[in-house]
């Protein structure tokens, strides 16, 4: 605050000042003497002020929420107020109230006598507790299908209580999703199984307790012994997680009531009460709320109101959210961050060259998807005078901007990843470096990191090297651009020559890891078509994958293996690499079964045979069937992540067949790839090194960060792929399409649609409806209905429809059409369905 200028800050050092300092008394206790050391301070810099011209006289006032200290310095003449007090006078922002934190008076509670939640250990004894096995530590994780379950990651060794399940209210004791507390561990007869019920909060009635106790009841159904969990219950915090949360404000029945409850977006956050005054301007809108604290005689925990903003289902706002939600930072680069970038006009200087190849002569080119700004990668292909091929993987050198330890070194680590949304990318570095300076684009110097090899005809590898480089790229092709270019017999440049080299040997490479057991698998990926004005999708469709696509990956994957050797072999303990464990033969349990039903075998002893029995695994009737197949295979896999070499001894990469792999051919979009980079310049006498990068906690502590960065990256990519495909049903209206079984469920199929890539729950039962009669069969696995079978992958046609109901959480749904079951199935007619005609006559009725 005190180094930007506009926020008019000053630091005052009044312990280092003569007229300020005061020395602690005898039977004075520290915080009493800090207490008068303020207000001595305070008193000295009103005197101090007294000096100014009247028009510009300033008065210091004194802020506390002591009550002792407050009246001390009433006393002493100074004008103190307590922060409410302070906020209450600024009648300008009325608003400003809202922001206060809600301060729960803990003293006060029990006197009420509704003590709902016993009282949180304090934590030495917890400590002291978990030392002697007496309780347990570990991450609570609330539960999304039923707010009166949750589980406790332990954080032991102890493989038999790894996972601790907790039921009910009071066993939960105000711990929130993602805290980590203290558990005990129930006595056996008091174990019980996680529910199957779905039971969502409707917080109508704030604090009936009976109520949640016989919703309670409803979770202990009779269970055979086996499937019975340790349980146990929240005896402290060890420490809070809290964040803002981003929601809607439910607004209180009562009128006038200055009380509301708000309702996170994410289901496993409890309700959070709020006090404000604004509550008809914010009904309808997101708004973000900070929690305070957790009195045991309150069903909620209490907070305050922070940000408003915008309304439901706007583009902007939803955009807000899902960033905010999923933790990615977004925010404007700050200056500190920028003044570290190069100043323009920037060229290449001779001391740029130093360590480093003129490769301008080379004829590179990059191969990228079409409108890509931020190209990290290009390829070269020649044949050398010994009839030998020379292939050349050049990549970006982003380290050479992003030196070690600085501000925007800092920030790229923190965000650790660009993150892709449907229309907008959220960069990990500033613009200048990722659209311009580091970006290969075409017909400009660049400076590139080289990873070349010698290689035969049949991609044997005689030579590998590395340099640090400048490059000239010839030609920013798109994929199809490229394809077209390799299957054109008119076109022989020097560029469609280089392209056909590195298909033909990209198609050898391949072949060879296929062989080995890399998996090929699917996921239906989709691209929304944007009008050009509204920026609204107005098509959808599964990307197409061409030869190029391949191609491209091929290089990419071969530079990642070979720089992860090199790295390795310099860095035995600090090598940043990417290992993908292979599943446990549970996970295959479902892949397995939905192939038996299909009369076809799957193998999952090791990657080679679950990719052999995929590649075999066919139906000349049904042709999308090893597609359907793949994309299961998808759901059985493990996420691969980054370690530490010195902290790890499994370095396999499972779905590449790899015995070691990292990441190098990014470093635009992945800061992984930048430690990379400097990794491999310390091997190859390039840079120096620095002792961070020797450092393996540190390391260990770094890969732990972009592991959590790459996931949120994922499924804020996929919560915007949702909300498009929100918007586009929305246009759209309501559609009949063709789709696939994926998975069946005990009251539910799971289908995919491929014309849009698109999954979705058809449910059977529902709200005051006759349930039908279901049957479901764990082992085959298939759902009877009435008289009808279903059985994963086979073909259905559904209705599909967006489901406003509920502004929070709006969704897709899907409803049967085909086969028709009579009182399940709806007509193919879409003219005259409307999801939302309950909640317009509800409008009506309020008007």
């Amino acid at each position: 605050m005190t180094n930007n200028q506009e926020k008019h800050f000053y630091t005052f050092t009044n312990e280092h000042h003569r007229e300020t300092y005061v020395e602690q008394l005898q039977g004075e206790n520290s915080n009493d003497r800090n207490d008068r050391a303020i207000r001595v301070a305070a008193k000295w810099y009103n005197e101090h002020l007294k000096n100014m011209s009247a028009e510009n006289r300033l008065q210091v006032i004194f802020i506390t929420n002591d009550r002792k200290n407050k009246e001390k310095a009433i006393e002493e003449g100074i004008p103190a107020f307590t922060c409410e007090e302070y906020i209450k006078s600024l009648t300008a922002n009325p608003e400003l109230i809202d922001r206060l934190a809600c301060l729960s008076e803990e003293g006060n509670e029990i006197e009420s006598g509704k003590t709902i939640f016993s009282e949180h250990l304090p934590l030495s004894k917890l400590q002291q507790g978990i030392k002697s096995g007496t309780y347990l530590q570990g991450t609570f994780r609330a539960s999304r299908e039923n707010y009166l379950e949750a589980t406790v990651w332990v954080h032991s060794d102890d493989e038999d209580n790894k996972e601790i399940l907790l039921q009910g209210l009071k066993n939960l004791n105000r711990a929130i999703h993602e805290d980590i507390v203290a558990v005990e561990l129930l006595p056996k007869h008091q174990w019980v199984a996680p529910s199957s019920v779905v039971l969502q909060d409707e917080g109508q009635n704030e604090d009936d307790i009976e109520k949640e106790e016989e919703r309670e009841r409803i979770l202990k159904t009779a269970v055979n012994e086996k499937m019975l969990k340790p349980t146990g219950r929240v005896v402290g915090i060890i420490k809070r997680n809290w964040r803002p949360y981003c929601g809607m404000l439910s607004k209180s029945d009562i009128k006038e009531s200055r009380r509301h409850l708000f309702t996170p977006a994410d289901k496993r956050i409890p309700r959070i009460r709020i006090e404000t005054r604004q509550a008809s301007t914010l009904e309808g809108r997101r708004i973000i709320v900070a929690v305070d604290g957790w009195p045991r005689n309150s069903r909620y925990p209490n907070g305050h109101f922070v940000k408003n903003l915008g309304e439901v289902g706007d583009k902007e706002t939803e955009t807000e959210v899902l960033l905010l939600e999923h933790d990615v930072p977004h925010q404007a680069f700050s200056q500190a961050v920028l003044s570290f970038l190069p100043k323009m006009p920037w060229s290449i200087t001779e001391k740029d060259m130093k360590n480093r190849e003129d490769l301008r002569h080379l004829c590179v080119c990059s191969v990228d998807p079409p409108g890509c700004t931020d190209i990290d990668d290009a390829l070269h292909c020649r044949e050398l005078e010994n009839g030998n091929l020379e292939v050349g993987v050049h990549i970006a050198d982003v380290s050479h901007f992003i030196r070690p330890g600085n501000a925007l070194d800092q920030e790229s680590a923190r965000r650790g990843t660009t993150v892709y949304l449907c229309e907008k990318r959220i960069d990990m570095v500033p613009e200048l470096l990722s659209s311009n300076l580091c970006s290969l684009r075409s017909n400009v110097d660049r400076l590139a990191f080289s990873c070349i090899w010698e290689m035969t005809h049949n991609a044997e590898i005689l030579k590998t090297r590395f340099t640090k480089s400048v490059i000239n790229s010839k030609a920013s092709l798109t994929y199809a651009e490229a394809q077209m270019r390799i299957d054109s017999a008119a076109m022989n440049d020097n560029i469609t020559t280089s392209l056909r080299g590195l298909n033909k040997l990209a198609k050898i490479l391949k072949k060879g890891r296929i062989e080995k057991g890399a998996l090929t698998l699917s996921s239906p990926e989709v691209r929304f078509h944007m009008d050009s004005e509204t920026h609204d999708p107005i098509d959808l469709q599964t990307k197409e994958l061409r030869e190029t696509n391949s191609m491209v990956e091929e290089f990419m994957l071969l530079a990642n293996i070979s720089v992860a050797k090199k790295i390795h072999e310099e860095f035995s303990e600090h090598a940043l690499l990417r290992k993908h464990p292979a599943p446990p033969p549970s996970n295959y349990e479902i892949l397995v079964k939905a192939a038996k039903s299909k009369n076809l075998e799957i193998k999952t002893d090791t990657a080679k045979a679950l990719a052999d029995s995929l590649d075999q695994a066919d139906s000349p009737i049904f042709p999308y069937l090893n597609t359907l197949l793949r994309i299961l295979a998808t759901r059985c896999m493990m996420q691969a992540v980054y370690f530490c070499s010195g902290m790890d001894n499994d370095f396999h990469h499972y779905g590449l067949a790899s015995p070691i792999y990292t990441h190098f051919t990014s470093p635009i979009r992945r800061y992984a790839d930048i430690i990379v980079h400097r990794l491999l310049a310390v091997a190859i006498g390039a840079d120096c090194t620095y002792p961070e990068l020797t450092d393996k906690h540190k390391l260990a502590d770094l890969c732990k960060n972009l592991n959590f960065r790459h996931k949120m990256a994922q499924y804020a990519q996929r919560a915007s792929v949702a909300f498009h495909t929100q918007l586009f049903f929305k246009s759209k209206g309501i559609v009949s399409e063709e789709a696939y079984i994926l998975f069946v469920r005990k009251n539910a199929i799971v289908v995919l649609i491929p014309k849009y890539g698109l999954e979705g729950t058809v449910f059977f039962e529902e709200k005051d409806k006759p349930n039908p009669r279901l049957i479901y069969d764990d082992e085959i696995p298939s759902l009877k209905i009435e008289d009808t079978v279903f059985h994963v992958f086979d073909k259905v046609k559904v209705k599909i429809m967006l489901d406003s109901s509920n502004l929070q959480h709006q969704k897709i749904r899907m409803s049967l059409v085909e086969p028709q079951i009579p009182g399940i199935s709806v007509s193919a007619d879409t003219s005259n369905m409307d999801i939302n005609e309950p909640e317009r006559k509800k409008k009506k009725l309020q008007k």
